[in-house]
Parts: C-alpha cells; structure tokens; sequence
C-alpha cells in the first residue's frame, strides 16, 4: 500500500500529464475539490473531470509539490509551486500555494486551497 505522500505525489504527476483518469483512481468518488477558478468545489469525478477539463481550455497550469505535512487535525498540507501560462505559454502566474487534502482509506476525499 503506497503512502500519503506517493499518493499525492502521483496525483500531481498525473495532473501535470493532464491524466484524468489516473489521478481520478487517487479520489474517492464522493471526492470534494476545490475549484480555484470559480471558487467553492466542484464534487465527484464527473464534477472533477468537467472542471479540469474546462480549465484546460483556457489556461496551463503546472504544479510541483516541494513539501508535505501533517496536519494537526488529520489534514495532509502540501507547499506547491505553480506555473500557470496562457495556451500561448506566456506567463501568467508563478508562484507558490499550499493544498490542503484529506485522505480516507488510501484515497482523496477533499481538496482545499490554502
């Protein structure tokens, strides 16, 4: 059984290929994700697949975790550094961000954006 940190590792590998279907394997079914666009969540993995499938017509984000905590609470914390560029590849963010997961029964029930 992979650990916390592979799981969230490979998710992020899995989203930077834009590889829906492996990174949703990672998620619960009932998951509850934030949506960083619109603000609020968006559920489940239909919920997931149309919001980044929407947000992959408009813009390309990359994320690269460069740390990993727990929380005191039970949540996994993650310090990321995103690169988000139009789909010319200008440039339009790049900075760092922290993702907040919980994680039951080996996968990823919610997401939150610090």
């Amino acid at each position: 059984m992979q650990s916390d940190t592979e799981l969230l590792k490979r998710l992020y590998d899995r989203f930077n290929a834009r590889d829906i279907e492996a990174a949703l394997a990672a998620m619960h079914k009932d998951v509850m994700w934030a949506n960083g666009m619109d603000g609020g969540h968006v559920y489940g993995h239909e919920g997931v697949r149309n919001y980044w499938t929407r947000q992959w017509t408009t813009i390309d984000p990359h994320v690269e975790p460069t740390g990993f905590s727990g929380g005191a609470d039970g949540a996994f914390d993650v310090e990321v550094h995103q690169i988000v560029r139009d789909l010319n590849g200008n440039m339009l963010s790049n900075k760092m961000v922290g993702h907040i997961f919980r994680i039951e029964d080996g996968l990823i029930k919610r997401f939150d954006i610090r």
